[in-house]
């Protein structure tokens, strides 16, 4: 085992109703560095039947002190919580450089997100207020928010931290019991998770992490009838899996998909500006991100030096090691990085005016894609249509607004849109047409945008994540109505 591990819990243990325990079936899955290609550690290989002790865990803890506690309790739990990611944001980007191949720099800001989301959702504990409802003569009527329940939690490999934050935060916030099943690829921080949600003092049983594979843990946790809410990131063919699973239990699911994602350069925009935005957003985690905007749109009066700008700083781009920090990190596995390099082999014949390169110092057994920036990429290209999930970006010219706004809403997918202009009719009018649950306007991403409501749709989803909104999904609205005369 090459791990370095900064923490005291047991990598090949689940964590129920409290406690570290052994998967039922005492069998481990490996853990690969994607640096190196080599194990990393041992996992739980979690089961159906942990899954079901996890839910019941999950249950007696709302039937017990968890599901007594006042929101004001709630929320000093998770402020707790909150100072103990903060304080151990070293520690947290170190095991998740290790795990998931992202450079130090990104994981730490991954540490750093969980922290404040569990700051902002710990204020917000009690200020989710229902309503007093105008009625007939002799009502009182008004409505209430109330916890779901047993909430279940299936999040990817590239982002555990944030989507911990912004998935478990909410549903915590709100009062559900949860059940979290980790990516086999990548579970160690949401178990890191566990062990400081324990030394904040959360009631045993309010929180649960299952690892496992996702054919066998993550289906049984879809389809489980003690499961009140279920929420998915990850691919649309899962996510289809299971919204299909928990459609049979007629319970409420949050799915956040895929993307392709563009950003709109037009004429008058601050290109300067937008340079480090449009390829940080299509690089960053090597790519692997459902928001990334691996589409960059440009006014055809400025194309060839969009292009070129980019090119150059295409060449600079280097990969490596994660604990080295360089730009650009490895693949998650040697799987995702066969799949990126088959939509690279299958792009032979279009323009790559740029590439990146790997650091001569890197593992040859890493999982290592070089990133490659392409122009002129026609409409219907699998590179312009289909989620690659690498460091690959294709550069597109339009003649005018209509253009542009064709191209944008050419996918199945609609998550993120950037528009890049001064003109301010033309951001308020493209914003509204844009078909996706995101548009930033001179800017992408907004900082991380805990605040934000985050969603797609299309292919890339429904149900909002982020902000109060993610609130309002992790609970059930019940109406009063009182007559009194």
């Amino acid at each position: 085992m090459s791990l370095s591990m900064p923490f005291t819990f047991d990598p090949g243990a689940c964590f129920i109703g409290g406690q570290w325990v052994a998967p039922a079936n005492r069998e481990q899955l490996s853990l690969s560095n994607p640096s190196t290609g080599a194990e990393l550690c041992q996992i739980a290989h979690g089961s159906a039947a942990d899954i079901d002790t996890a839910v019941n865990a999950a249950q007696d803890a709302l039937d017990g002190e968890w599901g007594r506690a006042t929101a004001l309790q709630r929320g000093r739990w998770l402020a707790a919580l909150g100072k103990l990611v903060q304080d151990r944001v070293e520690d947290l980007a170190a095991l998740e450089a290790q795990d998931v191949g992202k450079p130090l720099t990104q994981a730490r800001a991954d540490a750093v997100a969980l922290a404040r989301y569990c700051e902002f959702y710990s204020g917000a504990a009690d200020k989710v207020h229902g309503d007093t409802l105008p009625y007939l003569e002799g009502y009182t009527v008004y409505t209430l928010r109330e916890p779901h329940g047993v909430t279940g939690h299936i999040i990817p490999w590239n982002y555990p931290m944030q989507i911990i934050g912004r998935s478990v935060g909410a549903a915590l916030t709100m009062g559900n019991a949860v059940v979290l099943k980790p990516a086999e690829q990548a579970c160690l921080t949401a178990l890191a998770f566990a062990e400081l949600a324990q030394q904040a003092g959360f009631p045993p049983g309010a929180i649960n992490v299952v690892p496992g594979l996702g054919a066998e843990a993550g289906a049984a946790l879809s389809a489980h009838t003690g499961v009140q809410h279920i929420s998915f990131t990850g691919s649309v063919q899962t996510g289809m899996s299971v919204q299909q699973a928990a459609g049979q239990n007629v319970i409420p699911v949050t799915l956040e998909l895929g993307g392709k994602s563009a950003q709109l350069v037009f004429e008058d925009a601050d290109i300067e500006a937008a340079m480090p935005f449009l390829i940080n957003a299509g690089i960053q985690n090597a790519g692997q991100t459902c928001s990334a905007a691996s589409r960059i749109l440009v006014h055809r009066s400025i194309y060839s030096t969009v292009v070129s700008k980019m090119a150059k700083q295409y060449q600079q781009l280097r990969v490596g090691d994660a604990m080295q920090d360089f730009s650009i990190g490895p693949l998650i596995s040697e799987q995702q990085k066969q799949r990126v390099q088959s939509f690279i082999n299958n792009a032979s014949d279009l323009n790559c005016v740029a590439e990146g390169q790997i650091d001569s110092a890197a593992s040859n057994t890493g999982f290592f894609v070089k990133p490659m920036l392409f122009a002129d990429v026609p409409a219907e290209h699998a590179l312009a249509q289909q989620e690659v999930f690498g460091p690959v970006q294709v550069v597109m010219p339009f003649d005018d607004d209509d253009h542009a706004l064709a191209l944008a809403n050419g996918t199945e997918f609609g998550l993120v849109a950037a528009i890049w202009s001064r003109d301010g009719a033309r951001q308020m009018r493209l914003a509204k047409k844009l078909r996706a649950g995101q548009v930033f306007i001179n800017n992408y991403g907004a900082g991380g945008g805990v605040e934000l409501p985050f969603g797609g749709v299309g292919k890339s989803g429904h149900g909002r994540e982020k902000g109060f909104e993610a609130l309002y999904g992790m609970s059930a609205l019940k109406t009063v109505a009182a007559r009194h005369d």
